[in-house]
């Protein structure tokens, strides 16, 4: 049989493994087994796969980040600095129309910068903003809505565990990616932060009953900008040192842990029995990671040998079709793979294949990273398995319903999509930073 009818064959016994159940990393190795299989003819191929690919795919240097970003988050919020975060951006925030949504979205975003991942935002916000919004009387669908959507900053803006897997998959600069995610996610947050404004000025019983329009006095507007400096201290450490030229990203990523560490210990909430869980829970995170990574680098390597993404590039571009034609149907292909997988599955699914595609059309390597992001993310707050929607719902009580996420979730959507929309038509909102840091 034809190696490229194999790789085709392949695709569609993985999606069929990966409906009926199967874990996507086994559904992975499984049909990347039976392919290199029935290509070679040869079992030893396939088993030898396995095992040179257990070490190779997660060896590169760059993936300790992983690790020790996802230790920094769980340290910054073990230390209470979340939290300290959420109430400061609240008093700041507190004369503007809704004001605590968009103060839910501003400590997204600067946690965002020490966290890399949605999940971990929407379970810690699920639990800060929700209820302090249902104190003040806000719609309980209104506030649910602001919490996941303000929770997709976690990918977006950096460092980002999703951008790290992109740049390791396309053998990209994790840097670059690191400076492209930051005007789109800052862009992002202002959307969603007038987007709420409007809605409260439009519908005021969305915003509750206005006690957070009181004046702050001078000088706890100034304590609430200067409270969190610890948090400031770690992006300026992590951010500035990879943009300085001071550390590379993984190097960043154990500075940063370090001063998390440092901040724990000095506000008195270290325990061995505490350290203990938080590197068991930063562990089990992490080899999941892993093990997908894995899987995905047997299954890319199938790939390759079944020369499918060559000869789907090259029939691609003789299609006499509009690359633009071409990048839609790509846009609409993440956004329902993201309403039935996690984000990192996504990746390291389509990633393969699409990424030889979207270069030999002329696309941007490091934009289209930031586009693909977005749109999985998309997915994370959509029916029926919105990753986020589900981490909220594990992280509030049962009265709250997934239909009421999903319902407040969806004004939202609309925004992210016309954020989407516009990261497309101006790719230079994406490119301007990497190419001024970089060249």
């Amino acid at each position: 049989m034809d190696p490229t009818v194999i790789g085709l064959i392949s695709i569609a016994a993985l999606f069929a493994l990966i409906l009926i159940g199967f874990h996507i990393g086994i559904a992975l190795m499984l049909t990347s087994f039976a392919g290199v299989y029935f290509i070679t003819g040869r079992l030893t191929v396939g088993a030898n796969l396995l095992k040179t690919t257990a070490y190779s795919a997660i060896a590169d240097y760059v993936f300790a980040i992983i690790p020790l970003f996802i230790f920094m988050g769980l340290l910054t919020t073990a230390a209470g600095a979340t939290r300290e975060l959420f109430t400061s951006a609240e008093q700041l925030l507190r004369r503007v129309r809704g004001g605590v949504g968009v103060a839910t979205v501003v400590a997204n975003a600067v946690f965002a910068a020490i966290t890399g991942v949605s999940v971990a935002s929407a379970a810690v916000f699920s639990k800060l903003a929700v209820p302090e919004m249902e104190r003040l009387n806000y719609d309980r669908r209104f506030s649910l809505g602001i919490v996941a959507s303000s929770a997709l900053l976690g990918m977006l803006i950096p460092p980002s565990i999703l951008m790290i897997v992109y740049a390791v998959l396309t053998e990209q600069s994790v840097g670059k990616l690191f400076a492209a995610g930051l005007v789109p996610g800052l862009l992002v947050a202002g959307a969603l932060s007038a987007a709420i404004w409007g809605m409260v000025t439009l519908w005021p019983r969305l915003g509750g009953v206005g006690i957070e329009r009181q004046e702050v006095p001078a000088r706890d507007r100034y304590l609430a900008i200067v409270k969190p400096w610890p948090i400031y201290l770690l992006i300026a450490l992590v951010l500035g040192g990879i943009y300085g030229g001071f550390f590379t990203p993984t190097e960043a990523g154990a500075v940063g842990a370090f001063g998390a560490l440092c901040l724990l210990i000095a506000r008195g909430k270290f325990s061995t029995r505490g350290m203990i869980d938080l590197l068991l829970e930063t562990g089990k995170a992490s080899a999941s990671i892993f093990f997908l990574l894995i899987a995905a680098s047997m299954y890319s390597r199938m790939l390759t040998l079944s020369r499918l993404p060559a000869e789907l590039t090259e029939w691609i571009i003789h299609l006499q079709v509009h690359p633009a034609v071409v990048f839609l149907a790509l846009i609409v292909l993440l956004l329902i793979l993201g309403m039935i997988l996690d984000s990192v599955s996504i990746l390291l699914l389509t990633v393969p294949i699409i990424a030889p595609v979207a270069s030999a059309l002329g696309y941007d390597l490091i934009w289209l990273g930031i586009v693909v992001i977005i749109t999985v993310e998309l997915g994370l707050l959509t029916p029926p398995f919105g990753m986020v929607v589900f981490a909220m719902k594990a992280a509030l009580p049962d009265s709250v319903k997934l239909e009421d996420i999903y319902a407040g979730s969806a004004p939202f959507l609309i925004v992210l999509l016309l954020m989407l929309a516009v990261i497309i038509m101006f790719p230079q909102l994406t490119l301007f930073v990497p190419n001024l840091l970089f060249g």
